[in-house]
């Protein structure tokens, strides 16, 4: 009876006085199947529609079926299926040119095709690794790929030569919104590095160092082709910008010496290390939103209430709250019953 209760979401009659039994029970049977058809809900706006749906957990229920969970979940559905395929590849590869290290099997050629093959898995990152793994195989499940460039004639030691001076920055194709920063004399690379970055926040850019210490701007992959023509700089006016590259690029690998094998081995294990990180984070992403998607089962407590309820309306003699009941009952067979039965 308690699996049967959770199975019938009565409608709502118009006029009619249901008895506050049977709104516990709607309220109890909504909560336990939100999936139910539309029609075996109540009228928006009626009295039981407002009773037998909390605003709160209505409120959470919208939170974890929303677009961006569906899209999170998906990006790291996609990136790990991408990622498999990318670690198989380095795997190969990497034993390969160990073998070859160690002076047999492994042709040239075999290593050669090997990287071409890895080369073109590398080429359709962004249609078949989707939007949230980025050129260096990272993946942030917080935020889309970013692309990593640089502006020309816009770096650490320029500014710190020319200061004190105030730069402004446009990003458009009709030259707004104008943003300034001011650069005093004596700033480090980290400060100077921050008020870049808070500057160019608001129109999608940021601003950092790598690993040389040397300024480097993000943007989003899906916006650069249309702001990469578009920054203008005071007294500079339109600005270069180049894309930075991925450090991994099998297609330009030397592999017909020991020196050359060794590095590519380097730079296969350093690959192979960002991709298994980048496994852990997208199934680590994709755990918190299946999580998310769970819904929490009813106590055994209501669940008695419940069927104490929906017993008591079952034997009423109250007209419309037995045609509510077998109104919510026309399709539910006995086959549905067993399922719903099998999952306690």
């Amino acid at each position: 009876m308690d699996a049967l209760t959770r199975t019938i979401t009565p409608p709502a009659v118009p006029g009619s006085s249901t008895p506050a039994g049977l709104v516990r029970a709607s309220a109890g049977t909504t909560r336990a199947l939100a999936a139910q058809p539309p029609a075996a809900e109540p009228a928006p706006g009626s009295a039981a529609a407002a009773t037998t749906t909390p605003p709160a957990r209505a409120a959470r229920r919208s939170v974890a079926h929303g677009p961006d969970l569906q899209t999170g979940v998906a990006q790291a559905q996609q990136a790990l299926d991408y990622l498999a395929r990318i670690a198989a590849q380095l795997e190969a590869l990497k034993a390969d040119l160990s073998t070859r290290l160690a002076g047999r099997g492994a042709a040239s050629r075999q290593l050669e095709a090997r990287a071409r093959q890895l080369g073109d898995t590398l080429d359709v990152r962004r249609s078949e690794g989707g939007a949230g793994l980025d050129a260096e195989l990272g993946f942030d499940g917080d935020r889309t790929a970013q692309q990593r460039f640089r502006i020309d004639g816009l770096d650490i030691a320029s500014l710190q030569a020319a200061a004190p001076q105030t730069l402004g920055f446009s990003v458009g194709s009709i030259g707004g919104p104008q943003l300034a920063a001011t650069f005093e004399p004596g700033m480090t690379a980290e400060e100077i590095a921050r008020r870049l970055d808070r500057t160019l926040a608001p129109v999608g850019i940021r601003a950092g160092l790598d690993t040389q210490r040397a300024l480097v701007f993000t943007t989003p992959e899906a916006t650069f082709d249309g702001i990469k023509d578009a920054i203008a700089v005071t007294g500079r006016g339109r600005v270069d910008t180049s894309a930075l590259p991925a450090s991994l690029a099998p297609r330009e690998w030397q592999l017909g010496n020991p020196d050359a094998l060794r590095q590519g081995l380097r730079e296969v294990v350093q690959a192979l290390s960002r991709v298994r990180r980048s496994q852990d984070a997208a199934t680590l992403a994709l755990s918190a939103a299946m999580t998310r998607t769970a819904q929490p089962e009813l106590p055994q407590a209501e669940l008695a209430l419940l069927a104490a309820d929906f017993s008591g309306t079952a034997t009423s003699h109250d007209y419309q709250s037995l045609l509510a009941i077998t109104s919510a009952l026309v399709g539910v067979s006995r086959e549905r019953v067993q399922a719903l039965l099998g999952l306690r």
